[in-house]
């Protein structure tokens, strides 16, 4: 028996190859210290940080691409000591962030079995490939588009709602456990992505007609 209808896929590092890897490819090309991006991340996007900080501000929607980056820009530090150009950081950052066609294979066999496929993922600049998504994905929730951010329990709410769905029928796969523990809280099934190979698995066994295996005989 099918034990959900509903299955929302996170974009980066889910639908894509590795984030991190993309960043460092940056790091590198572009010199920067690394340390002083680590520390950017630190004081922006930890949990811990309260109040709003620049990237939370980006994914809701509330400060434009333009001044993010001229705001991380100034933070950057590279070896050669020169500044680091604001202008389409963004997109220089994410560069090199690819689709995965195994990610992309899979919620189409989903689709084809008749589940409910979307899309939720925080926007933190890379650039959507719509002509890939929109075919597959509906509902589409973005975080900038709609004012909310994971974990708030308020974007899942909206994303089953967008579905037609409920939350337990619903599962919501990302690479980040507190984007899960979030949604878990609301009561949706998850599942904590680490390659294409073990997603697969972890959903054939809540959805009966999808292989384990990429390509098993049917």
């Amino acid at each position: 028996m099918r034990l959900v209808d509903t299955v929302y896929f996170d974009y980066g590092g889910v639908m894509t190859g590795p984030v991190p890897e993309t960043i460092d490819a940056w790091v590198a090309a572009e010199g920067i210290v690394p340390a002083s991006f680590s520390r950017v991340l630190n004081a922006w996007m930890s949990r811990g940080v309260p109040g709003a900080t620049p990237i939370r501000d980006l994914e809701t929607g509330a400060l434009p691409p333009d001044q993010f980056e001229a705001k991380l820009a100034a933070e950057l530090e590279t070896r050669d000591g020169s500044a680091v150009p604001p202008e389409g950081l963004l997109g220089r950052i994410f560069a090199q962030l690819q689709p995965d066609e195994h990610m992309f294979n899979l919620a189409a066999e989903l689709r084809g079995l008749g589940l409910r496929v979307g899309l939720l993922s925080n926007s933190w600049g890379p650039s959507y490939p719509w002509d890939r998504i929109d075919p597959i994905f509906d509902p589409v929730v973005i975080s900038e588009q709609v004012g909310l951010r994971k974990p708030d329990q308020r974007i899942y709410q909206l994303a089953v709602q967008k579905a037609g769905a409920i939350p337990e029928r619903t599962l919501f796969i990302d690479d980040a456990e507190a984007n899960l523990q979030g949604a878990a809280q609301l009561g949706l099934k998850t599942l904590l992505h680490r390659s294409p190979a073990a997603t697969r698995a972890g959903i054939a066994q809540l959805v009966p007609g999808l292989m384990a295996k990429a390509g098993a005989s049917r």
